[in-house]
């Protein structure tokens, strides 16, 4: 058994058994309740779910384990001479709850590395769809292509105990998470790059190989993608594509079946996609004023004719958090070490100091502030990945260590069917009028 499985299964065995034991005796007991608002409203912030990697809070932001963002980014191993942090480190750290150690960290890289091989049947897949179709189409398909070798799937087709569905989907995400980013790649050079592919460093780390396979070689692009890849790869449980995983595989479907919905899901102009939307709402605000380096009274007008068509600044509000959203501030920090003096970025810039004062102004919106995607197109975009319909496979690579390590933890503790009831609005306005 590999060091972090060995360790994985420890901790989840005895937090099992602490589980169980808080079921039988406080099985009874009200965490919360349900307000109409809430039960029209999308479900928001009714907790019915465990989610132990990460947690987030409406004001402090995101926390892995207890750690938020500056913390990870000071004490998460690095690549010799790094400045940021490798995603390795944060898998190691959702997993089991602990730092890992440099040297976890290169075994991790050289694991998935060695995991890494892709079955030609993927990339034959892929080419038989249209090199237009939409990235995160390719994606979610690719990731289906890829089901017949699911570990879990074979073992429980030929009979095993439900004390062993940890170790086969544990498997299973480790061959996965290795695999995504030639996946990912293949797609971008495919789609955008005349079908001209650049094959894998095995030397390098999981984040760095990825830019490698994507065609940059730039130091300071290597980092943004260790950057990108760690900060975008959980936020709770409750998310769509996070609860669309843990949902999915509370069915017992497999990591594939699993992690393709929730791919599925994070293509949705309401999460994800909206990266993408950030940055062509700038393009296309750029075109309309007739100028790279707009002023700020122009963004300001820009922005109210938006409001006033009836349509959304993308990139501004999130559905918990009341404050600007440490990742957000994360890609800030890096831009303003490394990209300082870019017109995209000073836009977004600008963006940051208006939007949230004519949004509070409205006196409508519950937080004003930017999220994760309002920053990180123009990262890309400086460094030339200006494919803005790719961004959010970008996010779907990062996303899926969060959400791997959320459904081993799934099936180590022995997680429910996931099966809410539903009434109609029938049964509501009887229960009201009463």
């Amino acid at each position: 058994m590999d060091p972090l499985k060995e360790k994985f299964y420890k901790k989840s065995s005895a937090l099992k058994a602490e589980i169980k034991a808080i079921v039988k005796e406080h099985g009874e007991k009200k965490v919360d309740e349900v307000s109409v608002e809430q039960l029209i409203g999308g479900m928001r912030s009714v907790r019915s779910m465990i989610w132990d990697t990460s947690s987030l809070d409406p004001e402090e932001g995101i926390r892995f384990r207890g750690y938020n963002i500056p913390q990870l980014r000071e004490l998460l191993p690095r690549v010799p001479n790094g400045r940021e942090p490798l995603p390795e480190g944060l898998f190691w750290l959702m997993m089991v709850g602990e730092l890992p150690t440099e040297e976890d960290v290169r075994w991790l890289s050289a694991e998935w590395n060695r995991r890494s091989d892709v079955p030609q049947h993927v990339f034959d897949t892929l080419r038989s769809l249209p090199a237009e179709t939409h990235p995160m189409t390719q994606f979610s398909i690719a990731v289906l292509a890829m089901q017949n070798e699911s570990i879990f799937a074979q073992k429980y087709e030929e009979g095993m105990s439900k004390n062993d569905y940890w170790d086969v989907m544990y498997e299973d995400s480790m061959n996965m998470i290795a695999r995504l980013p030639r996946v990912a790649a293949f797609i971008y050079r495919r789609s955008f790059k005349n079908d001209e592919h650049i094959a894998p460093d095995p030397s390098m780390d999981w984040g760095g190989n990825f830019a490698h396979m994507l065609g940059f070689e730039s130091p300071d692009f290597l980092a943004l993608m260790r950057l990108y890849l760690t900060i975008h790869a959980d936020h709770e449980g409750g998310n769509a594509s996070a609860h669309t995983m843990h949902l999915v595989g509370s069915t017992l479907s497999d990591v594939y079946y699993s992690f393709s919905g929730a791919m599925n899901a994070l293509a949705g102009p309401l999460h994800g996609l909206a990266n993408q939307e950030v940055i062509k709402w700038i393009f296309e605000m750029v075109e309309n004023i007739g100028t790279q380096r707009p002023s700020k009274d122009q963004i300001r007008q820009y922005i109210l004719q938006t409001l006033e068509e009836g349509k959304v600044v993308p990139g501004y509000g999130h559905a918990v958090l009341r404050q600007p959203d440490p990742r957000f501030i994360a890609q800030m920090r890096f831009a303003q070490e490394n990209i300082k003096d870019d017109a995209v970025v000073q836009i977004v810039w600008d963006l940051y100091e208006l939007v949230p004062e004519i949004l509070g102004s409205l006196g409508k919106v519950k937080n004003p502030y930017p999220n994760v995607d309002a920053h990180s197109g123009a990262l890309l975009v400086h460094y030339g990945l200006t494919e803005y319909n790719y961004y959010t496979v970008l996010f779907g690579v990062s996303r899926a260590l969060g959400v791997c390590a959320g459904l081993c933890w799934d099936r180590a503790l022995g997680l429910a069917l996931e099966r809410p009831k539903s009434i109609t609005t029938d049964w509501l306005k009887k229960y009201l009028a009463n």
